[in-house]
């Protein structure tokens, strides 16, 4: 046989090229991190301002997602990279992991957008934090006006009202149901009267000093960030998610000046 007429040879395959799939992961763990980061100054700059970072564990709802989401992309990237895949397949299967992390992220964006403090509401003697999936936004209508858009950034402080007549027994069955008067906007009352409200409800920190002498450092320091003395300075119990907090009112003003992670009961 003529040697002139043999199949041409093939260079031989390259192998497993892993400085390759290292180098790709890196790009993309890189990228993702910076992506991470400007969802970090969305969720902590408007969404979950301190303290409801911690109050209600925005911070630790947002690592989950985040860190699922940088650390899945850069391991599939490392995986499906190959150079010896033709060019058009290569890119394409490299689109397909960025939308599917797009896509993770945006899910995962979105959970923590709608568990998103909104309300914070004065319960007779105490403040609940209400999140915005907690809120039926039909209901907003019979907020009163100032109230009826959700904030993006920060909360609504509102006083609630108790009900009456008829409202006191569904409001009984709604409570039971373990939806309380803070997240049903019909009993907020404006906000011209929130911080009388606030105010009348708040009880003198000393006592607080006092019942929990274990926690005075906390207190104090909360105390010294608002810019009080003690004895200008009221609290309210903070139901938070995990843990309970104390809100610092100022009792002239009515405004809340600190908050503290001490057991206001």
């Amino acid at each position: 046989m003529d040697p002139s007429l043999a199949a041409p040879s093939l260079p031989p395959a390259r192998g497993f090229d892993l400085p390759a799939r290292l180098r790709a992961a890196g790009i993309h763990l890189g990228l993702s991190a910076l992506v991470a980061a400007l969802a970090a100054a969305l969720v902590f700059g408007l969404w979950y301002p301190t303290p409801f970072r911690e109050i209600s564990g925005g911070r630790e709802l947002f690592l989950i997602v985040v860190a699922v989401d940088v650390v899945l992309g850069p391991l599939i990237t490392f995986a499906v990279f190959d150079r010896r895949k033709p060019r058009g397949e290569l890119r394409r299967d490299l689109a397909v992991v960025v939308a599917l992390q797009l896509a993770a992220l945006g899910y995962g964006m979105h959970t923590v957008f709608i568990a998103r403090p909104v309300v914070l509401a004065l319960e007779v003697d105490r403040l609940r934090v209400v999140t915005a999936v907690q809120i039926a936004e039909p209901e907003l209508a019979a907020a009163p006006p100032e109230f009826r858009r959700l904030p993006w950034r920060g909360v609504h402080r509102v006083a609630t009202r108790p009900p009456s007549g008829d409202e006191s027994f569904e409001a009984i069955q709604l409570g039971l149901a373990g939806i309380d008067l803070g997240m049903q906007p019909r009993y907020w009352r404006p906000a011209a009267e929130t911080a009388a409200a606030w105010r009348a409800a708040a009880r003198p920190l000393d006592e607080l000093l006092q019942r929990r002498p274990e926690r005075a450092a906390e207190l104090q320091a909360a105390a010294a960030a608002a810019g009080r003395a003690i004895d200008q300075l009221g609290y309210l119990p903070l139901l938070a998610r995990r843990s309970d907090w104390v809100a610092l009112i100022d009792r002239v003003s009515g405004e809340v000046l600190a908050h503290a992670p001490v057991d206001g009961f």
